[in-house]
């Protein structure tokens, strides 16, 4: 599933960038994808799926 469409990211990479990694905020997430954030809109269900992925890590 595309979780934000303004940069193409798909809950897959931020699931295997929060597993990978010590991230907490959906904009480290970003980061670490190499993109920012632009309309900001997707950012709730991000923080949402890097929080689930971190506890079943």
């Amino acid at each position: 599933m595309v979780v934000c469409v303004c940069n193409a990211i798909r809950e897959r990479e931020l699931r295997d960038v929060a597993r990978n990694g010590e991230l907490r905020s959906a904009k480290a997430a970003y980061a670490q994808l190499g993109r920012k954030p632009k309309c900001g809109q997707c950012l709730s269900f991000a923080r949402n799926i890097i929080s689930d992925a971190a506890a079943t890590a």
